[in-house]
């Protein structure tokens, strides 16, 4: 029996393994990196596929409806104050000094443990505790917001899809520390896998709720199907987080007051500032230019990150690696890593970037319909450079908050003071074109030269000081 086992399942091919380490060693494609560009893959291809259902199922306006739901359902920023990320890297961190069994038990170092149980047990009570302020800020905020600025023209039925819309995303707000507790821990390639499941089952929920003429309903489906997915799976990690959560840090726990809200309140401002750089577009055309100017931002944007949203999963992927290596002080080795990566990311975006340029102008060109429901080809191509100078711009941060420390508070305060008033008033005045136009002047002349200078100045800072305290590595 044992032999026809063998037999059956066999050595992989040598081919495979040729194949395998080809990707692994040019591109950097390892099974974290695989899943997440998979997820991420599935998520652009089935983006493209919900563009064309709305374009088939939904009216102009209703389109920008959908679309400023996510905006508004954005505003969650507010309350998760960058906890995601400082868990993962907390968590990181003190896995570092510890090794995690199959059967989910965990060994090593014993204050590393108690610390480590510390940070999820946090993270839990106040993602407890925010998630039902954000589920009251959501449905009174967003009632609000799109009963004082209807316009004239078609009526659209919002209240019930947006409660729903709300409610879901307050689901997936109180799952979502979890998921980056457990990448902390070196379950990257795992939750990589779970979210190329969420975007499957997620987008197939959208779909049906597209198709059976409930479209308005497809952004809150989405989520649900997306939580209902992380509940199942976080079930398989039940013992793990069970028995974190239950052990006590004693007098080793983690004073997030002292310890980490000094780098968190960082992440917090710079995370919020990232919502009045990035979300602020459909809101502010839906007031100032109606429901429909708002769905072609939005079915733009949406092209844009999910191309972003691919580029960067190269570097999402590292960012647990990365806060190990530098635990471990492992300087060289982190260098090369991150420059290789954020070569393949950037490549990885214009790739895809040249792609969706010329399949417009050739929309354009042939007069479809379809092309009406997006921007015009030059403000995509706006878009995209825009985008483009993002990837470089969140590499650089990664790997600077890879070391616990938040040098991009400038940045993004900055970003956000030029771009929400030139957002505003060059979108009331000018329209998306005008937008556009000043969002990638502030990236090209301010971002990108700030960002860049940030990164250089640290970086060196930080090696030449390691150098002095532990002197040259051989």
């Amino acid at each position: 029996m044992a032999n026809t086992t063998t037999r059956t399942l066999g050595p992989r091919p040598h081919w495979f393994s040729v194949l395998r380490e080809l990707l692994r060693a040019k591109i950097g494609l390892d099974r974290a990196i695989a899943f997440t560009v998979l997820a991420r893959g599935w998520t652009s291809a089935a983006g493209l596929v919900t563009v064309i259902l709305i374009a088939r199922f939904l009216t102009r306006a209703e389109q920008g409806y959908y679309y400023t739901f996510s905006s508004l359902v954005a505003l969650q920023i507010v309350f998760e104050l960058g906890f995601s990320f400082v868990i993962l890297q907390m968590a990181s961190h003190e896995r570092a000094h510890l090794t995690i069994s199959p059967d989910q038990q965990v060994g090593g170092d014993i204050i590393a443990h108690r610390r480590l149980a510390s940070v999820i047990q946090k993270s839990v009570r106040w993602y407890s505790m925010a998630a039902v302020l954000l589920a009251v800020f959501l449905l009174t905020s967003g009632a609000y917001f799109f009963s004082t600025h209807h316009q004239g023209g078609e009526s659209v039925a919002w209240r019930i899809p947006w409660y729903a819309d709300a409610i879901a995303a307050t689901i997936t707000f109180q799952l979502d520390p979890f998921l980056s507790f457990l990448e902390g821990c070196g379950y990257v390639a795992n939750v990589a896998r779970l979210r190329l499941m969420q975007a499957v089952i997620g987008s197939i929920m959208a779909w049906l709720a597209l198709a059976l003429h409930h479209g308005l309903f497809a952004p809150a489906l989405m989520i649900f199907g997306m939580a209902g997915t992380t509940a199942i799976w976080l079930l398989g990690k039940r013992r793990l987080l069970v028995g974190l959560l239950r052990f006590d840090p004693g007098e080793n726990r983690i004073h997030w007051w002292k310890e980490v809200w000094p780098f968190q309140w960082r992440i917090a401002i710079s995370w919020l500032s990232g919502y009045f750089i990035y979300q602020l577009y459909n809101p502010v055309l839906f007031a100032y230019s109606g429901a429909v100017a708002a769905g072609q931002m939005g079915m733009s944007l949406s092209l844009a990150n999910a191309l972003q949203a691919v580029a960067i999963a190269w570097l999402n992927t590292k960012a647990a690696p990365f806060g190990a290596m530098v635990a471990r002080k492992d300087y060289d080795t982190l260098d090369h890593l991150f420059f290789r990566t954020i070569r393949q990311s950037v490549l990885v975006f214009l790739s895809g970037a040249t792609i969706v340029v010329i399949g417009l102008v050739y929309l354009n060109f042939r007069h479809f319909r379809f092309a009406d429901r997006l921007l015009s080809p030059i403000c995509v191509l706006g878009l995209l450079l825009g985008t483009a100078i993002n990837v470089v711009v969140f590499g650089e941060a990664l790997y600077l908050r890879a070391h616990k420390q938040e040098k991009f508070l400038l940045n993004s305060v900055l970003g956000a003071l030029l771009v929400t008033p030139s957002t505003y008033f060059l979108g009331r005045y000018y329209g998306a074109a005008g937008m556009v136009a000043g969002n990638l002047a502030i990236g090209i002349f301010m971002g990108l030269p700030l960002g860049t200078y940030v990164f250089i100045k640290y970086r060196n800072l930080w090696h030449r000081e390691q150098l002095v305290t532990d002197g040259p590595t051989l």
